[in-house]
């Protein structure tokens, strides 16, 4: 495939997704343009793949000098491509609009394809992520092994360290991040498109995550640059959402440090059109607020401290809500060691997510705390040090549902792990290995481990340490002792 062959390839790839047959001719003289072209040859038809038709105009911009070649030029490169065929936003906002008057579901999928069609969600990457289900005593998990975020390359770095600070857009999550060209320290987003919303009576976004965890994976972002914060206000933002998609599920990360997992510089929310094993937990304790008789309330059989809570009328979930929060801010039982406090610096926040579910609106509260202690210095509700050799990140929004991100790290080290175990060899020897070894000695006693079942058992047994994690990061035990002491709080509320 030459250059031109390329170029007709890409033409036809986008043509009634991205562009109209109308636009054909405009779309190619702007590639043309990028590519520092000026005519068009005819040459052989084709049908490659996305991304064997970028790799040749890549190449051949660093054959040119127009790029230098490394991933992180090639990635500002290419998407500088893609825009080329890219509908304008008021275009791609107009058609949401007429769809999602037909039906939410047909203009979320529309939204998506375009996202995945753009290659701003770089689908060959995502597909490298390692994904299986690990069944647990709390039901199947999801455990995926990022892969898909390419390495910062050495000349991108160096590149970077000698840039002035930049402060446009603020952060990753800004608007203004809609067709920015990108730089060394910054993504390209030329092909990027968002769609407006109200909620809450203010200004949000909706976008899609470039590097999606599961089936439409959505981040609805305030439009002004402000700071994380679980609130009353962040209840009715879950919930307006909800209402305006209602095939999706919305929930928030936490507001402190350690247990938020996220951006906390910019308020926003993520969801999808995928049900977690979390949402698929049942409620195995009712329980009772006084006053609100109206609200089924319970808690939830999983791994972390779930409170649900379930109804027709928003405003009074959100009222009990509220004060569940106001409640847990300020609460501290030095026997179950949980503070509200420690030196002026709060700990207890909450993790909130939002569904819609036959007819009725539910709100899942997840009790957080984020005290550390010189045991704990990660953090005494937090993956302990026993399984640092799986996880030792943060446990955000999404893996608190239920759907473990693991480190790319594990896909070598369980490949070289298996071919370790099933040779017999001394994995305390090995550098990279030994913080594995414990493990090994426990599913040595566990299970006759050959050639045929090693890789089953270690991904069964991947997803059984993940639920221990995700009972590490609860803050009530899930004992006798653990379900007094939350009965306790329930009490106080």
């Amino acid at each position: 495939m030459n250059i031109f062959d390329a170029v007709r390839q890409l033409l036809d790839y986008g043509e009634g997704v991205l562009f109209e047959k109308e636009d054909r001719v405009y779309c190619q003289n702007l590639i043309l343009d990028v590519l520092g072209l000026d005519a068009m040859e005819d040459g052989a038809e084709g049908d490659a793949e996305l991304c064997e038709i970028l790799k040749v105009m890549l190449d051949y911009a660093c054959e040119k000098g127009i790029i230098e070649d490394s991933v992180t030029y090639r990635d500002l490169f290419d998407t500088k491509i893609m825009n080329c065929m890219m509908p304008r936003p008021s275009e791609v906002i107009k058609k949401f609009n007429a769809l999602y008057a037909e039906n939410p579901e047909k203009a979320t999928e529309y939204y998506y394809e375009l996202s995945r069609k753009s290659d701003y969600i770089r689908t060959y990457r995502v597909r490298n992520d390692m994904k299986w289900i690990a069944p647990t005593p709390y039901g199947d998990m999801d455990i995926t092994i990022n892969l898909s975020k390419p390495e910062k390359d050495p000349k991108a770095i160096a590149a970077a360290a000698k840039m002035k600070a930049a402060s446009y857009p603020k952060c990753m999550l800004c608007k203004e991040n809609e067709g920015y060209a990108g730089r060394v320290n910054h993504p390209a987003r030329e092909n990027h498109r968002i769609i407006p919303l109200t909620v809450d009576g203010g200004d949000w976004f909706i976008q899609y995550s470039p590097y999606v965890y599961y089936n439409e994976h959505c981040i609805v972002f305030n439009g002004d640059h402000t700071p994380m914060k679980i609130d009353r206000s962040a209840f009715r933002k879950l919930f307006d959402i909800v209402k305006y998609l209602p095939h999706y599920f919305v929930g928030s990360n936490a507001d402190l440090p350690i247990v938020g997992g996220s951006i906390l510089s910019h308020e926003h929310f993520q969801g999808g059109h995928y049900e977690f094993a979390m949402a698929k937990a049942p409620v195995e304790e009712n329980v009772a607020f006084k006053g609100y008789e109206d609200v089924s309330a319970g808690i939830v059989k999983w791994p972390m401290t779930v409170i649900r809570l379930a109804g027709e009328d928003t405003d009074r979930i959100v009222d009990l809500a509220d004060k569940i929060l106001t409640a847990w801010r300020g609460y501290t039982d030095e026997e179950a060691f949980i503070f509200a406090e420690t030196d002026g610096t709060p700990h207890n926040t909450i993790t909130p997510i939002a569904r819609k579910r036959d007819g009725k609106f539910e709100l899942d509260l997840v009790l957080r705390n984020n005290i550390t202690t010189e045991q704990y210095p990660d953090g005494v509700y937090h993956p302990h040090p026993e399984h640092h050799h799986i996880k030792k990140e943060n446990i955000g929004l999404i893996e608190v549902m239920g759907l473990a991100v693991l480190p790319a790290r594990l896909k070598s080290e369980m490949e070289n792990l298996a071919k370790a175990v099933v040779e017999n060899k001394d994995i305390r020897a090995d550098e990279v290995l030994a913080k594995h070894a414990d493990w090994v000695d426990m599913l040595k006693e566990k299970y006759d481990i050959n050639a045929e079942n090693v890789d089953d058992i270690l991904k069964k047994e991947i997803g059984i340490v993940y639920s221990e994690i995700l009972e590490q990061c609860g803050v009530f035990a899930r004992d006798e002792n653990g379900r007094s002491q939350l009965k306790k709080f329930i009490e106080s509320v």
